[in-house]
């Protein structure tokens, strides 16, 4: 009986932390924006992050209206989205024709878990003749060749949140990180 009863208490414990509301407010308030910029506003790793890839291994996105952070107005657009680290902090990188446009800091970051690419990223389509190759590859093994090496997976998750602010979580390769905006000036 009391292992049943602790087993309840603290499944109750465990589901009372998992479905806390968060202090978005509070966790804009204690972001600092950043206290660096880049010189002539060019990523110094630009350069290393795609000589490997024929195309931008970063999540391109699309803003149709303003979006603030602290003294940042960001305005609409088409950014890629770059996670950097500065100092032990991350921050997300707002790029435009290579150039940042702006710097944001993260709130959180964390691992993904291991199938959530296969579950929300849609299949590969296929030809017939794709198929028997990738078989045979399969079947004989692989050879090395000079073919680039497949980008990292990205993924994008935004959420419009209570009190004008976003949420804006950026999924690439085994991380995610976290950043929030507001959809109005307060």
């Amino acid at each position: 009986m009391k292992k049943i009863f602790s087993t309840i208490l603290l499944l109750l414990f465990v589901t009372q932390m998992a479905f806390a509301d968060i202090d978005y407010r509070k966790i804009y308030e204690d972001l600092q924006p950043p206290d660096f910029s880049y010189i002539h506003a060019i990523d110094p790793d630009q350069y290393y992050d795609m000589q490997h890839y024929a195309w931008s291994p970063y999540p391109l996105f699309r803003l149709n209206s303003e979006i603030y952070f602290k003294n940042q107005t960001i305005e609409p657009g088409y950014y890629l989205l770059t996670p950097r680290k500065h100092e032990d902090k991350w921050y997300i990188l707002f790029k435009e024709n290579g150039n940042v446009k702006y710097t944001i800091p993260c709130y959180k970051d964390e691992l993904v878990s291991e199938v959530f690419y296969q579950q929300n990223l849609p299949k590969e389509k296929l030809t017939p003749s794709q198929k028997i190759h990738i078989g045979f590859v399969n079947a004989v093994g692989h050879f090395n060749s000079g073919k680039r090496r497949q980008a990292p997976r990205t993924y994008l998750e935004i959420d419009d949140l209570d009190n004008d602010f976003i949420s804006i979580v950026v999924y690439y390769g085994a991380r995610k990180y976290y950043i929030l905006l507001r959809s109005k000036i307060k």
